[in-house]
């Protein structure tokens, strides 16, 4: 059996399938059209977030047993069209919490601080200290929308910062927030007048898309500063220009866009310098490359061997 091996996926995960005695093929990122051209002679496919693996690209396979996301979102991926195919999509959802947990309160500081401004001045060849004036986190208010692995994490570490965490989710326990010393908050625009931070962890889907908009983004507290270290959308980027244009918004700091990887046609592109932009780096730490590659490719190595994933997304009969 075959093992398409795509998007850079750590080099653990080749040594996984083929020690367990399957051909593992590693690739480029590839586009729809070709991925479409080779994809029936493969058992198995693992993706980061690049490569799309549509309906149009499983109606050209027979073979096709399992997909794998090394990582935790799985929008490039059409589960509904691999669950009529009778198609496992797992995916990796412990592997990268620590390093996007990590990453979200790098963001926060930056942000708050201005790192990331106050560093091109100076390899400008200017010294302005008056210029960037930043806030501290102690004693602030960091609303947390979505409060999975990610989301629970990053509130433990702003705990430790002194921070009063408020969490929005209406699939959380409220008995279990509040026993870690947090506040659930039923409503979104309860949340948002309240917070200093807010930081998104939900997934994308149809009911996430534009959370943030035109129509609450006003709700939120003037001064206030947002992440978002998910996914793209998730913070309408029109709404979130706007609002930085015109200083309700003091702040942003943004790991992922709508038109990933071509950032130039994002609203956002040469917003401000209110504004910090990185390039989707949430899990790209050696540790979360190499733990969500071994824990996806053991999975294909466990379908293709008969037995049922650990992780999987969907279910099949």
């Amino acid at each position: 059996m075959k093992v398409l091996i795509l998007d850079k996926v750590n080099e653990i995960s080749a040594k996984i399938i083929k020690n367990a005695g399957f051909e593992a093929v590693v690739m480029p990122s590839q586009t729809e059209d070709a991925l479409c051209g080779i994809i029936n002679d493969y058992d198995a496919v693992i993706v980061r977030n690049s490569t799309k693996i549509t309906k149009k690209v499983m109606e050209q396979s027979s073979n096709l047993k399992i997909i794998a996301r090394a990582g935790v979102g799985v929008d490039n991926i059409d589960v509904e069209a691999a669950t009529s195919k009778g198609i496992w999509v797992v995916n990796s959802p412990n592997g990268n919490t620590e390093a996007t947990a990590e990453h979200t309160i790098a963001m926060m500081l930056a942000c708050a601080r201005n790192i990331p401004q106050g560093c091109e001045c100076l390899h400008s060849g200017n010294y302005e200290r008056a210029k960037f004036v930043g806030v501290e986190l102690y004693g602030k208010t960091l609303g947390i929308i979505g409060f999975g692995k990610i989301g629970s994490r990053v509130a433990e570490i702003a705990k430790v910062f002194g921070m009063q965490v408020l969490v929005y989710d209406p699939f959380a326990d409220e008995q279990v927030v509040c026993a870690k010393g947090y506040e659930k908050i039923e409503n979104i625009d309860n949340l948002l007048p309240v917070c200093d931070f807010i930081t998104v962890h939900v997934p994308k889907n149809k009911d996430t898309i534009d959370l943030i908009n035109s129509d609450n983004i006003y709700k939120i507290k003037k001064g206030a500063r947002l992440i978002n270290c998910a996914r793209g959308g998730i913070i309408n980027e029109s709404a979130l220009k706007e609002a930085l244009n015109n200083g309700h918004i003091a702040g942003a700091a943004l790991d992922v866009f709508v038109d990933e990887p071509d950032i130039q046609k994002s609203k956002l592109y040469n917003c401000n310098e209110k504004l910090i932009m990185v390039p989707h780096l949430g899990a790209s730490t050696i540790e979360a490359q190499v733990k969500v590659a071994d824990d996806v490719s053991r999975q294909v190595v466990d379908v293709l061997s008969g037995k049922l994933p650990k992780t999987p997304v969907n279910k099949i009969n």
